[in-house]
């Protein structure tokens, strides 16, 4: 009922997600459906020193740039050479940044002047490592968006679907899948008659979620199309010989933006993608670039082992499972019973976990169909940054508890922020403050929320045991009756150390109850910890309340945490 990983390594990566577009915006007209001029659009240049200084400041370590490659829209932009989209394969008028337009160019939205945008990111990068943090962008290798076309690929580059034969539904030597004598129907244009810059395919090619249809429906990834790693999605079979042509493209897009300086790429539905490819394609990047990594969004948890130990995947999503686990707890319907079961389903591999509450695909907390209170989540989010080494996220406007309400065009109103309209955040604009970034606009509470954020992101970035330590479950000796006021449901604690640091975490997530217990730490923990249990201890609170007191490992930890909240307690001699 215990575990302790045996190689801790230094990977205790702090995650900050900045929605690129939206990150800078500054205008509050928030029109529905609002034109890039209407509702404003932020910009590489609108991520300045002031807002690199304060990721900094805050305890990041990461910055993942969300949408950053050129992407298909509805706005246009042919008076600076881009080929405009078809509206009814474009999702809101911003689109979505998953609808890859141009896999080696940057989205147009996002420069001050179009004609440098390429410039202007590059500057960006910079600027970021300037401040010593790294950058992480997204690669979206599934699907592309269905007018794709690269304007911008180095010479010699061979673009996607420019060699394929259309006449055959799959081959190793295409790019994408086709249905030979069918054209393609966007559910958007259900008469499918022909309009000014519509977009004529035909034949049809398989929708990017894997639809085998010349006419997805509305609910379907109609925008896309799906690339060939060497899957027959016909035959469900896999063909790797030869090799499939789209594995050496990709390749080579993976290594242009390494070539850049990007430090990382989250790789969008890679469970998608045959982990073959992977193996291959994350191996040769780091034969080049041995300190870029890798993290796979992944919801299959029988892939997890594959995808880290044959596909070479840094970290994976901890989505089916923590995540799921954590945000159950916090909406009162959970039990930390499950937090046991996660570790222990994740066997050997929990520091290659990514763990988070919020990203761009998930209800924002503060939000009424999540917790409608962002310090609901304290508990949660400290334990998914303490449990194990590996990395955790933060999504930007988390720490000062974004809603999200409303309807912003595509996006409806459902608590999360849009990927797919131009739009400006109100809370989120409070600490924005004209491009200040120094929380002129925010309330006293969310200055407070963020405030604890920042300690949390503090205590991990300090803390050996937590960056570094193994971890051990105590909730086997406290369950079942056996610590009196110690409700096993609604609390969780565990240990994290090394030699140099030992720490107690005691997570309450009821929303009611204080917990008032004397928590057991049994003989074998505290043989594991190499804690005499006759020796009178110091034990303060490194993180938030402060407390200071002594008690002996024999007789257990005195502890008075009150609802939703957090002891973590250094143990000195």
């Amino acid at each position: 009922m215990n575990t302790a990983f045996s190689v801790p390594v230094n990977d205790k990566l702090i995650i900050y997600q900045a929605f690129t577009r939206l990150f800078g915006n500054a205008v509050t007209t928030n029109q529905p459906n609002g034109s890039r001029d209407q509702n404003g659009v932020g910009t590489f240049n609108d991520i300045n020193e002031a807002a690199l200084r304060a990721i900094r400041q805050f305890g990041a370590s990461h910055v993942w740039y969300t949408g950053i490659v050129e992407h298909a829209t509805q706005t246009d932009y042919s008076a600076d050479g881009i080929t405009p989209d078809d509206p009814n394969v474009v999702k809101g008028k911003a689109g979505s940044p998953y609808a890859v337009k141009d896999y080696y160019d940057v989205d147009p939205d996002m420069a001050v002047n179009v004609a440098d945008r390429m410039a202007e990111f590059d500057a960006l990068i910079q600027r970021t490592h300037a401040h010593g943090l790294k950058v992480l962008i997204d690669f979206v290798p599934n699907h592309v968006a269905r007018q794709y076309k690269s304007d911008a690929k180095p010479a010699g580059i061979v673009d996607l679907g420019e060699q394929d034969d259309t006449s055959v539904g799959f081959s190793t030597a295409n790019n994408f899948y086709y249905l030979p004598g069918q054209p393609f129907v966007s559910p958007e244009n259900e008469s499918g008659l022909p309009h000014a810059g519509s977009l004529h395919e035909n034949p049809a090619k398989v929708t990017g979620s894997g639809s085998i249809t010349a006419r997805p429906d509305s609910n379907d990834w109609y925008e896309t199309v799906k690339l060939n790693y060497g899957y027959n999605v016909f035959e469900n079979r896999l063909q790797l010989d030869p090799q499939p042509a789209t594995w050496q493209q990709m390749l080579d897009i993976l290594l242009f933006w390494a070539d850049k300086g990007i430090d990382g790429f989250r790789c969008d539905m890679a469970q998608l993608v045959p982990v073959e490819f992977w193996q291959w394609a994350i191996s040769r990047v780091k034969q080049r670039y041995p300190r870029v990594i890798f993290i796979a969004e992944i919801y299959e948890t029988h892939l997890y082992r594959p995808f880290i130990f044959q596909g070479g995947f840094d970290y994976l999503y901890d989505k089916v499972g923590l995540y799921d686990a954590l945000r159950r707890l916090i909406e009162g319907q959970g039990s930390c019973y499950e937090l046991t079961q996660v570790w222990q389903q994740q066997g050997d591999y929990p520091g290659h976990m990514l763990r988070f509450l919020e990203t761009h695909d998930e209800q924002r907390i503060a939000s009424r169909f999540f917790a409608g209170d962002p310090w609901a989540a304290i508990p949660a989010m400290t334990l998914a940054a303490t449990m194990h080494t590996g990395p955790y996220l933060l999504y930007f406007g988390q720490e000062v508890g974004e809603r999200a309400e409303g309807s912003e065009g595509f996006s409806g109103d459902d608590g999360r922020t849009t990927i797919f309209d131009y739009w400006g955040m109100p809370d989120w604009q409070g600490w924005l403050n004209g491009g200040k970034y120094d929380g002129g606009g925010l309330s006293d509470d969310q200055r407070s929320l963020r405030g604890v954020y920042q300690q949390l992101n503090y205590l991990v970035n300090g803390s050996d045991a937590i960056q570094n330590g193994y971890f051990y479950d105590l909730q086997w000796a406290n369950d079942n009756g056996q610590t009196p006021g110690y409700d096993a449901q609604q609390v969780y604690s565990f240990l994290r150390y090394t030699d140099r640091q030992k720490v107690l975490i005691i997570c309450n997530f009821s929303a009611h109850n204080t917990v008032d217990a004397t928590i057991k730490l049994p003989r074998h923990a505290l043989d594991t910890l190499q804690l005499d249990p006759t020796r009178v201890y110091q034990l303060t609170d490194i993180f938030m309340h402060h407390v200071q007191f002594e008690a002996s490992g024999q007789s257990g930890i005195p502890v008075t945490i009150p609802p939703r909240s957090v002891w973590v307690l250094e143990i000195k001699a």
